[in-house]
This record gives structure tokens, sequence and C-alpha cells, in this order.
């Protein structure tokens, strides 16, 4: 197989491939980097800093506060969710924080419109916004929402416990009892079985219990980016 040399692309050609690289690894995108200076002049063009996913910057690497910054004041839905969730979650400052996690969804961001999703029905009793979300897609979205576990130092707010206790009595019960399909017996009718509980041929309402279930018994505030007002 035959490699076409990127710096012999249009230099329009060369900064596309330079973006979506950002989307997709911190990694490849450094490798991109220091390849040659025309690499380097277009990974460090502003525009690149809206492509990039923080969400996936390596472990164990302490992301520059400037980059975050750079990368918020170029719209980068990555960091607009990432302060929407904290805004909300932990700092509760609601209208602030669902404006931006609406900002972020409103953008085509999947975690912000599966996020966005949840806190509509979760705090607003809205549940329209599921629509928005396939359901093929929702178990991979949910996950990648839910296993964010970073939530060192900060705490859901006394509402989101109290909304979660209210659910957990009212809503998760039904679930079990609806006989959409066969449920596996369970001792105990609470949050963490619900997931293999049954089968994926449940009914739409039992479908989206479950996942917002899942969201209560998993979902932690986002604090590995510090104080998310400083950008």
């Amino acid at each position: 197989m035959e490699y076409f040399p990127l710096p012999e692309l249009p230099e329009d050609l060369q900064a596309m491939v330079v973006e979506r690289v950002a989307r997709n690894s911190f990694q490849d995108l450094y490798r991109l980097r220091a390849s040659s200076r025309s690499m380097k002049a277009l990974a460090e063009m502003r525009r690149v800093y809206h492509y990039f996913d923080v969400l996936s910057f390596p472990w164990g690497l302490i992301m520059p506060s400037q980059l975050l910054k750079n990368c918020y004041a170029e719209n980068n839905p990555n960091t607009i969710y990432v302060k929407g969730v904290q805004f909300f979650y932990s700092y509760d400052e609601q209208y602030y924080g669902h404006s931006l996690i609406k900002r972020a969804a409103d953008a085509g961001y999947e975690r912000a419109v599966y996020t966005h999703a949840m806190t509509q029905a979760i705090f607003y009793g809205d549940a329209q916004y599921f629509r928005r979300i396939l359901r093929a897609t929702v178990d991979r979205v949910g996950k990648l929402v839910r296993d964010a576990k970073w939530g060192w130092g900060l705490w859901h707010t006394d509402e989101f416990r109290q909304i979660k206790a209210m659910f957990t009595s009212t809503y998760v019960p039904s679930f079990y009892l609806c006989q959409c399909v066969n449920v596996v017996d369970r001792q105990c009718l609470c949050l963490w079985h619900i997931d293999v509980t049954k089968d994926d041929n449940m009914c739409e309402r039992c479908f989206w219990i479950k996942e917002i279930s899942l969201f209560f018994r998993d979902f932690e505030p986002i604090s590995l980016f510090r104080d998310t007002s400083k950008w």
C-alpha cells in the first residue's frame, strides 16, 4: 500500500487532517506536530483547540490550565460540557451549568446530548429530549458518561440525592413489577442489579427507568479539571 506524503496536500487539507487528529488522539497530534515545522505550525493554530477531546487526555499527565482556557475560548464542546457538569452538579449553579450543557448538546457532542436529556428528565420532569438519542447508541454513550470516575473532592448536591431517593422508591419498583419481558428474580428491588435484570426487549418505559437509574447509581461530578470557573 502506498502512502501519500501529507506535506504534499494543499494546506487547507493539511489543516483538516490536523483537526481530525486533534479530535481523536492527543498522542497522535503530538506525533504529527513533531513530524515537521509545517505540521507544528498547523497544530498550533487556535482553531485546532476547538477539536481537542480533553476527556481523552492521557492519565498520569497534568493537563495545562492554559490548554483548557484555549479550548474553552475556541468553543470546544468538550470543555463547555465539563464546565457545565461541574457548575450544575457540584456548584449548584443550575441555570448557568444547564445552559453550558445544552450548548454542548446543541453542538452535537454525544456525552452532552445524553447528559442534557438526563438532566431535563431528572430535574425538570421533561423526557422529550430522550428522542434526540438513538436507542441503539444509549448503552455506549451512557457508559462513556458514567465511566468518567473523576469525583475527587466534589459531591452531588442535596437536591440530586433527594430526587435519587424519591426515584428509587417510586419508579424502580415499577421496573421490576412490569412484565414486559421475563425478569430475573432479585431479592432487592434496587439500583444495583437493574442493568442485568431484563434484556434489551423491555418496553420503552422500563428502558428509560433503567437508564435513569444507572445515571443515579454511577454518574459522578467531574473534578479532574479542577475549578472550571477560572476558564
